[in-house]
């Protein structure tokens, strides 16, 4: 299995970042995660509030410790909100199930991080960090 170096969560970030710019999206705030749910690199853009890093952590770690990305853990919680409380508690609050938490794939399809990003919508916010995912060579879920 690949893992995701510094330089490419490093390449990650600073292209979600000009995504958003281009997009002409609020102040946005990235994690890259890594298949352990450990942070590899953060940033947060001048203006983003504070508590943006528990947002972004917490799309990109549900989605690691899940093994489904953003949007199906928001389409599960819908489903079935009693697991998403369930898991969220076993996994101390810290799993928001929103889109902008991006499963990073290798190859052969496998999770091998993931990247939160969170500052304007969630829709906007999952179209900066895959453009981020792609442009450091992997392919990703939102």
């Amino acid at each position: 299995m690949t893992e995701i170096n510094l330089t490419a969560a490093q390449k990650i970030i600073s292209v979600a970042l000009e995504k958003g710019r281009a997009m002409n999206l609020k102040p946005l705030s990235v994690v890259v995660l890594d298949s352990g749910g450990h942070v590899k690199a953060f940033a947060r853009e001048d203006g983003a509030s504070p508590g943006r890093f528990a947002i972004a952590h917490g799309k990109a770690y549900g989605t690691v410790m899940l093994g489904m990305a953003g949007t199906a853990q928001m389409a599960r919680a819908d489903q079935q909100a009693y697991f998403m409380t369930s898991v969220n508690g076993l996994f101390g609050g810290q799993v928001v199930p929103v889109p902008g938490g991006i499963a990073v794939l290798d190859e052969a399809g496998q999770i091998i991080g993931a990247v939160g990003v969170t500052g304007d919508t969630s829709d906007n916010d999952a179209a900066a960090g895959l453009a981020g995912i792609e442009a450091a060579g992997y392919k990703g879920e939102i």
